[in-house]
């Protein structure tokens, strides 16, 4: 009687799946990926794909274990949809390797489960009133104002905040209006400073022997992501605002420029995306822009005509 595919696997003394694991974080994940994303995969791998796959040999794994994997996962739909695709890389890495037979690749044609983007972009009184509140704030002492000056530039630029805390004066031009980011999500990249920003940068003092535009007391000396959510939460709480991220700052800077009339690929630019389909996410905003438009146009021409 012929043996089970994963007991003969065994025997042949394939590698398995901890094994492409273990490849995987040494070979790709801790010397190609950001610490967030490195975090983020070693949490897919150790909460869900190593219990349930592990160890396993890497080609007794079938297409019908990664569906049992994704539907046991159907719950959390952004958490399944990284699993599969952490899975499906490991095994494309893994046959350049040398570790996987070509075409074992038991994650093709996993339809992904639809993943619904919370949405939260202020109005222009909630942007009018979190500026109050910021100034209240800072003069009550609640709010340092390194925190405050960086909460308005993140508003000002639709930057990440990542990439504000990690900024550099060496990374700013003043006189040409420019943030000249060299490790930003998605490579190095410049962000335009329209004049409140520069003249919101150009008043903030500038600590002795500190290369940082926000410095605080984190290790490196910059100010902490999370001192920076702790005036946020703060602030949000005074503002009544309790339900908005500080990342919904950037999408709320995309939303204000589609209602200001720029387009899409203008937007993807301003907020740094790679690939059109990122910004895309904005697309019903402008719909919505459109929509409104034809309204105003036809009142106009309904009150001449009707």
């Amino acid at each position: 009687m012929p043996l089970p595919l994963a007991a003969r696997a065994r025997a042949n003394g394939s590698p398995t799946v901890a094994d492409l694991a273990a490849r995987y974080l040494e070979d790709h994940v801790d010397v190609r990926l950001k610490a967030r994303t490195q975090a983020k995969t070693r949490g897919v791998l150790r909460r869900h794909i190593l219990p349930a796959l592990g160890r396993l040999p890497v080609e007794a794994v079938e297409r019908r274990h990664a569906v049992e994997l994704h539907r046991g996962l159907s719950d959390r739909p952004v958490t399944a949809n990284r699993a599969i695709k952490t899975l499906s890389h490991m095994y494309r890495l893994g046959e350049g390797w040398g570790l996987v037979p070509a075409g074992c690749n038991p994650c093709r044609s996993i339809e992904k489960y639809p993943e619904r983007g919370r949405e939260r972009f202020l109005t222009d009184a909630e942007f009018a009133r979190l500026g109050r509140v910021l100034d209240e704030a800072v003069e009550a002492g609640t709010v340092p104002p390194v925190a405050a000056a960086a909460i308005r530039l993140l508003m000002l630029t639709g930057c990440r905040k990542g990439e504000v805390l990690a900024l550099r004066w060496t990374d700013v031009d003043l006189d040409a209006g420019e943030l000249r980011l060299p490790d930003a999500k998605s490579g190095p990249r410049a962000v335009q400073l329209p004049p409140p920003a520069v003249r919101l940068l150009e008043a903030l003092p500038r600590r002795a022997g500190s290369p940082f535009v926000f410095p605080g007391r984190d290790r490196d000396g910059r100010y902490s992501a999370g001192g920076l959510d702790h005036a946020w939460y703060a602030v949000r709480e005074a503002a009544k605002l309790e339900d908005v991220r500080i990342h919904d700052l950037r999408h709320s800077f995309a939303s204000r420029a589609l209602a200001l009339g720029e387009t899409l690929p203008v937007i993807g630019k301003l907020l740094g995306h790679n690939d059109i389909e990122t910004t895309a996410r904005y697309a019903h905003l402008a719909q919505d822009s459109v929509h409104e438009a034809a309204e105003r146009i036809a009142q106009s021409i309904a009150a001449d005509v009707l």
